[in-house]
């Protein structure tokens, strides 16, 4: 069963990060004001509230030999989505914390992923599995 999640999270400038989940992610904003929106983000409800003294958290984990942030979110999308979505930020020039690339080749739990930063350093990682139905085996 497929039910859309809710995401709220700050940022610290709204309009920045309209610009970038709109323009560069392809989102749509569904409600607005001056310091928050909420953004259809494939599927699911961003509530994104702006904070100029946020401050970035600097945890970090390591994936793929990278240092990306421990506090990010991310979407499962299909393949072709996926695909879509790595070329449209390739060619915009976005600075990947991790190229879109293939882990786990050959393994059950073989899946594609990108990661990112919006413009507050929010992490964000996008993942396609080879075979969906894996999405929650071991690996």
């Amino acid at each position: 069963m497929s039910i859309p999640f809710h995401l709220a999270f700050s940022v610290k400038n709204i309009e920045d990060t309209k610009k970038f989940y709109v323009e560069v992610l392809g989102g749509t904003v569904t409600k607005s004001s001056d310091h928050w929106l909420n953004v259809n983000f494939f599927g699911h409800q961003l509530s994104i509230h702006e904070n100029p003294q946020m401050k970035s958290d600097r945890k970090t984990i390591t994936v793929e030999d990278k240092e990306v942030p421990l506090h990010h979110f991310g979407v499962i999308l299909k393949k072709s989505d996926w695909e879509i979505l790595a070329k449209k930020l390739q060619k915009s020039k976005i600075k990947f914390l991790i190229e879109p690339k293939l882990k786990h080749e050959k393994q059950v739990c073989e899946q594609a992923i990108m990661f990112l930063k919006d413009p507050s350093g929010n992490g964000i990682e996008f993942k396609c599995f080879t075979d969906p139905k894996h999405i929650f085996s071991k690996c």
